[in-house]
């Protein structure tokens, strides 16, 4: 196997993924983020949804629109920034300066709605890397190079990607960059259906790199290709005492077995360590439905401990620091 010339940085890489549109992934994203933030983490977060949407909560629109339209200039500072140089010739991926955001210890690389270029482009180069072309492996791993550059710049703990609703090339390559990642899921029946696509999915993802390693010239920069699921958040309920209402109630059995049947033990079939905790041990939390506090924290840019009142905030600065304090035990070394 090819040997990997350039180190990775010490930061954790996360995703918060789930193929299924509509769990929260974004808002999960910048909360879970902020709430490491708040206990002295330092966290970069990477747009890598060509809806932007997770730069559009923690932007002014104006800015965003601005950035936009110079993202080809030399002053370009979104993600299709970085990687357009390698998406439209040879050339090296730039690195560009992360936005610091509004939340203390967090700073973001905003997305663009031109990634869409280079996503196309990862259908060739996943082609490349079986015909042992340098290209390929270099158009796979272009946005974990600028991570290394960035994250070690900014000297963080963790890099947090947020991704699209789909199972396309992009997400692919963005999973196979991360040490980590989670599972959000509403309690309805959809989310329980997806488990089965999505561990399949990252299995033969998994699978077809580990072949594409043993084929890699030497003295490539190589993803691992090897996340690790650390557990699942169950959101977006109505509560009742504290509690799940009856009528979401019913599903989290359902989430949890499927969690389990579809994710860990399909994940385990390929490399136990994928999966590495026991099965009762994978949610990390559950996030109620914080009804209109979830668009003011947007619209103010953020999170959603810091609007609504004392109890409102409380209760929700709660909830998010016990999901991100068990981030930080579960990546822990």
């Amino acid at each position: 196997m090819a040997t990997n010339p350039t180190l990775r940085h010490k930061s954790k890489r996360i995703a918060v993924f789930n193929h299924k549109g509509g769990v929260g992934k974004t808002t999960l994203t910048v909360n879970i983020a902020a709430a490491l933030a708040g206990l002295g983490k330092t966290v970069l977060l990477i747009d890598s949804d060509p809806q932007c949407n997770l730069t559009s909560y923690l932007i002014d629109p104006e800015v965003v629109d601005d950035m936009l339209d110079s993202s080809e200039s030399a002053n370009g500072r979104t993600l299709w920034s970085a990687v357009r140089p390698f998406a439209e010739g040879d050339g090296q991926v730039k690195i560009v300066d992360p936005i610091e955001t509004p939340i203390s210890n967090l700073f973001l690389i905003p997305g663009d709605i031109a990634l869409s270029k280079y996503e196309q482009d990862l259908h060739t180069s996943w082609g490349e890397c079986f015909q042992r072309r340098v290209r390929g492996f270099r158009g796979i791993s272009a946005l974990s190079l600028l991570a290394n550059t960035v994250s070690k710049r900014k000297n963080a703990d963790f890099v947090f990607y947020d991704s699209g609703p789909n199972i396309g090339p992009l997400n692919r390559s963005i999973l196979l960059d991360c040490d980590y990642f989670v599972v959000p899921a509403t309690c309805d029946g959809f989310s329980v259906r997806a488990f089965r696509t999505l561990g399949r999915t990252l299995y033969d993802w998994i699978k077809d790199w580990r072949m594409a390693l043993s084929l890699a010239p030497d003295d490539v920069y190589l993803l691992p290709g090897q996340p690790v699921f650390i557990g699942h958040i169950i959101q977006r309920f109505r509560e009742w005492a504290e509690q799940p209402a009856a009528a979401y109630q019913s599903f989290i059995p359902r989430i949890e077995r499927g969690i389990t049947s579809d994710i860990v033990n399909i994940l385990r079939q390929l490399d136990k360590s994928l999966a590495p905790l026991p099965s009762t041990q994978y949610k990390l939390g559950q996030i109620k439905d914080f009804g209109r506090l979830a668009p003011e924290a947007q619209i103010s840019g953020l999170p959603i401990w810091q609007v609504g009142n004392a109890a409102e905030s409380e209760r929700a600065w709660d909830l998010f620091k016990n999901v991100a304090e068990k981030i930080i035990e579960r990546t822990d070394g």
